[in-house]
């Protein structure tokens, strides 16, 4: 066999595929040949959308269905053995795996991960699946009882998702260190990453496995955990109940709860109905929330089933100088950010809308003697946008911030889903009011077009569920103060309104989160963050998407780590309920008769590197082309010498380069070649219709038969009117107007045959980009 005349995917199905069943290891249910394991990063411009390359490994071998345990990077003979080490090395970083292996068909090389040792095999030493497991225990010291654990099989029903590879690792390095003793546990993944399914399946594989017996879900709404029983839980019902009424029923196996209904008041605790010693697994989703009240409830019910193994999730979890989620669960045993969700392709990544009213840049200072709607003098001082809506409400400007956001829809789509978040309930009536106002045409057609949804408004909480419904039209905008913050599940919200001063990192975050799912079959691959305060800037604080940071350092005592005296924000419908109370104890000033208008508006892309760029469309486009290509000259040998020249526009694509974008500014009826090189290169761009004429000027034509003619000029024809760039692809003479000069056999023998045809094509592309 001449290995040096075979390609990359000869060498996998005649080569290696043969040396690891050799091995022992079943190519049906071990191996997955071509593994992708992301989606590829949405890349959005303008409202143009499209996606980056997806991450594919050539192997992935399996010990078990959940147990990835080793990659395989090929390559073809031309390249040296370890050629593909790094690139498998990489994607075992990324995957959690143990073992990585490169080959061009001569042998491997293998690299062990924990160890840091390499070495050069045969095709016959290969390891089997046994040889590579019983490694990895002896590295990670796992004994009988507690491979029995690590081993228990995922949940899986024919149709049903199986975990994402973050979701995989989580999972797994979760039950690994259950299995090993370690009984507080803290996860760290973005909102959308699907949190509720990885406690799905860890609670599956220890209650399968007995490890847990009495398992323990705790939430803070019952959003939450309706959401959770009726979706990811749905195979546990059997077993299943949620703790209502004070009513509790040890009969079942898992127990779903609300930390306030399970805690009861402080004369009568429920969950003391319980021996300490009930359940063997809590589980307490959005670990990171709570005020100083909520906080210790939650502790009083996890102090009191101390021995049970205690697992915390979050998207955000809190580190300060008065709380800390680490200090009581451990450092986190693995973190998945939004950064790499939005990198993966897994999560919406968002462009941001920032506007700059007058009044909020430049300050309000109330003419002398002005007078309040109540007909009291203001106070003759300097109000800025912290006092705005808090102590002062200006009429003008409720009405600029809703007119700007209708504006917005109204050149999109009026019905996309937005959330309008306001700084208390009676900010978010007045905007629901002015949104109103701006929008009647369709409140006339359905009044429910704009709601309300706060804390103290059942009529609006009451119409949550049909705004977090993918195919109801109604509400299409809702106001809220803090009740939507977080564990609001819209995975079609695709406009997300700040107009509330936002000093908390975890509450800005939760925020973002709101809009951070996918949803391309409802056209939502991405999110527009409209920013009235300033909020954005938090993208840039280091926090917003680094790993955890432990500030609060706890005393001797247990308690110590969330001190009792201090008021933590609020969670949830107490939050809206809270800032309703303090309304009452402030009275706010209203005026009218004052001028708002917009001064700044700039609109900024999450880039490659996880920042907000702020560059114009051009400025942006002509960096990334030069990147790739610094000359002119670089561009044409590249252009001239590929065949197929989409695969130039999806690379440039990957860079964020997206040409349909740049031709809204350019024009329309421009090459993508002219688009290029005006944008980088300065060059003064040629119509389509102007380099097909040039073409044909030139007397290009006339060398060829009457028939190969024809075909040329439909052919130019083609490329002027739709701007068809891969004029090599013989499929296009199936279509019209080709059909008319026979199949398309007939129309390659014109020209003398198939390579003759090839060669007239290559020639008729230099001709039009010359």
């Amino acid at each position: 066999m001449n290995k040096q005349a075979l390609s990359e995917r000869d060498i996998c199905t005649k080569i290696i595929n043969p040396a690891i069943q050799k091995a022992g290891w079943d190519i049906q249910t071990q191996v997955r040949e071509e593994y992708t394991f992301t989606d590829g990063r949405v890349i959005v411009r303008g409202n143009i959308t499209t996606r980056g390359t997806k991450k594919r490994a050539d192997y992935l071998l399996f010990y078990k269905a959940n147990l990835p345990i080793a990659v395989i990077e090929a390559k073809d003979n031309k390249h040296n053995l370890g050629d593909g080490l790094q690139q498998g090395i990489e994607y075992a970083q990324i995957l959690d795996i143990p073992f990585v292996y490169s080959s061009n068909g001569d042998g491997f090389i293998e690299h062990d991960m924990k160890q840091g040792t390499e070495r050069e095999l045969s095709l016959d030493e290969f390891p089997g699946p046994e040889e590579l497991w019983n490694r990895y225990k002896g590295i990670k010291e796992i004994k009988q009882e507690q491979e029995e654990i690590i081993t228990e099989p995922y949940y899986f029903a024919p149709k049903d998702k199986i975990p994402r590879y973050y979701q995989r690792i989580a999972i797994n390095r979760t039950i690994e260190a259950i299995s090993k003793g370690q009984e507080r546990i803290l996860l760290v993944m973005a909102t959308g990453t699907g949190k509720t399914y990885v406690a799905f399946q860890i609670i599956w594989r220890l209650w399968k496995s007995r490890k847990a017996r009495k398992i323990l879900y705790l939430a803070d709404r019952n959003i939450l955990i309706d959401q959770t029983i009726q979706n990811d839980f749905a195979p546990l019902k059997k077993v299943m109940t949620k703790i209502e009424n004070r009513t509790l029923d040890s009969s079942y196996e898992i127990y779903m709860s609300l930390y306030h209904q399970l805690a009861g008041e402080e004369s009568i605790e429920i969950f003391r109905e319980f021996s300490p010693d009930f359940f063997d697994l809590i589980i307490v989703d959005e670990c990171h929330r709570g005020s100083a009240r909520d906080n210790s409830r939650w502790r009083k019910i996890l102090e009191y089933f101390d021995s049970a193994i205690q697992i915390g999730l979050t998207a955000t979890p809190k580190e300060d100088r008065d709380v800390s989620n680490s200090s009581y669960f451990g450092e986190p045993i693995y973190i998945y950010s939004l950064k790499q969700g939005i990198d993966d392709g897994f999560l919406a990544p968002y462009k941001v809308i920032r506007v700059g009213l007058n009044k909020d840049l430049l300050g309000y200072r109330p003419e002398k003697g002005k007078l309040d709607k109540d007909g009291e003098e203001i106070e003759d001082r300097e109000y800025n946008v912290i006092d705005f809506d808090r102590n002062l409400v200006i009429d003008e400007r409720t009405q600029t911030v809703a007119k700007k956001i209708s504006d917005y829809l109204k050149n999109t789509n009026r019905y996309d889903k937005t959330i309008v978040f306001c700084v208390d309930i009676e900010h978010a009536e007045r905007m629901r009011q002015a949104l109103i106002n701006e929008n009647s045409d369709l409140v006339a057609e359905n009044p429910k077009y704009i709601m309300r949804i706060t804390g103290d408004n059942p009529e609006g909480k009451a119409q949550l569920d049909n705004f977090i419904d993918e195919d109801s039209k109604y509400p299409a905008i809702v106001t809220t103060s803090k009740l939507m913050t977080t564990g609001v599940d819209c995975q079609t919200c695709k406009l997300i309104v700040l107009d509330n001063n936002i000093n908390s990192m975890t509450e800005f975050k939760q925020i973002i989160g709101r809009g951070t799912r996918l949803k391309p079959e409802y056209g939502k691959e991405y999110f527009t963050i409209m920013d009235f305060r300033n909020a954005s800037r938090l993208f840039s604080d280091p926090d917003f998407d680094g790993d955890p940071v432990q500030i609060y350092e706890p005393g001797e005592h247990v308690d110590d780590v969330t001190p009792p005296d201090v008021a933590h924000e609020s969670a949830g419908e107490y939050l809206d309920n809270n800032s309703d109370k303090d309304q009452e104890k402030r009275k706010k000033i209203y005026v009218n008769g004052v001028e708002v208008i917009i001064l700044t508006e700039r609109v900024q892309y999450y880039d490659k590197d996880g920042k907000l760029i702020t560059e114009s469309l051009t400025d942006y486009s002509k960096k990334n082309i030069l990147n790739h290509y610094a000359t002119l000259d670089t561009f044409l040998n590249r252009w001239n010498g590929e065949t197929r020249k989409q695969a130039i526009i999806d690379e440039l694509a990957e860079e964020g380069v997206l040409l349909d974008a740049l031709k809204d500014e350019v024009g329309k009826d421009i090459d993508d070649f002219d688009l290029i090189c005006h944008i980088a290169y300065d060059k003064k761009p040629l119509t389509r219709q102007e380099r097909a004429n040039n073409v044909k000027k030139r007397g290009y034509l006339y060398k060829y038969s009457d028939m190969a003619q024809k075909v040329i000029e439909a052919l130019l024809d083609k490329y002027m009117n739709q701007g068809v760039i891969d004029l090599d692809d013989t499929r296009i003479l199936e279509l019209r107007p080709f059909d008319e000069f026979g199949s398309p056999l007939n129309i390659v023998k014109a020209f003398g045959g198939r390579q003759q045809y090839l060669e007239a094509i290559k020639e008729l592309e230099f001709e039009l980009y010359a």
